[in-house]
């Protein structure tokens, strides 16, 4: 990979090459950390020659006065080159939000999503459904020796197997003698 001196970045910074060499350093900075280094030194060391903002929220406003003069002639094409892009598109600020909820099914609003929790609850109210799982959930909490058995830990279980496989192997031995 060909790195560009320092030199070349000054020329670069100051303007003073031909396009097809601007073009060809700027694809070789998203590609090289050691030549964005020696980029970024030359920025710094010309800071002072750059142009200064005096006033930056001024610079901000007038440009997002230009921003909103400009009127998108095909919307479409947008919508589909930021499909494409992968880039968020700009909200469509045309439309009202009355015009916006009309365009909604109803199954899409908030409203009906309320309405249908509160049907399945009075349903499940009326059913006895919640009526059971009290009872299931305080059957449950409450402790019923019967039921209660003393588990043994998996350690338990292998030691009493081992010590059932040896008495078995002492039993074998037994017989043979």
């Amino acid at each position: 990979m060909k790195h560009y001196t320092y030199d070349e970045w000054l020329q670069y910074v100051n303007d003073e090459i031909n396009e097809n060499s601007r073009q060809e350093l700027e694809d070789h900075l998203y590609s090289c950390d050691q030549c964005l280094n020696h980029y970024l030194m030359v920025m710094e060391a010309n800071e002072s020659s750059l142009p200064i903002l005096s006033d930056m929220s001024e610079f901000t406003d007038l440009v997002m006065a230009e921003v909103l003069k400009q009127k998108i002639v095909v919307p479409d094409t947008v919508r589909n080159l930021n499909t494409m892009l992968m880039v968020p598109s700009v909200p469509d600020t045309t439309n009202d939000a009355k015009t916006k909820m009309k365009k909604k099914p109803f199954y899409q609003h908030a409203a009906f999503h309320y309405l249908l929790a509160a049907a399945a609850t009075i349903l499940l109210t009326f059913t006895g459904a919640f009526q059971s799982l009290a009872t299931y959930a305080n059957a449950l909490e409450s402790p019923q020796p019967q039921v209660q058995k003393k588990k043994h830990s998996v350690t338990e279980g292998v030691i009493n197997k081992t010590f059932a496989w040896m008495d078995s192997l002492e039993k074998k031995e037994a017989v043979k003698k």
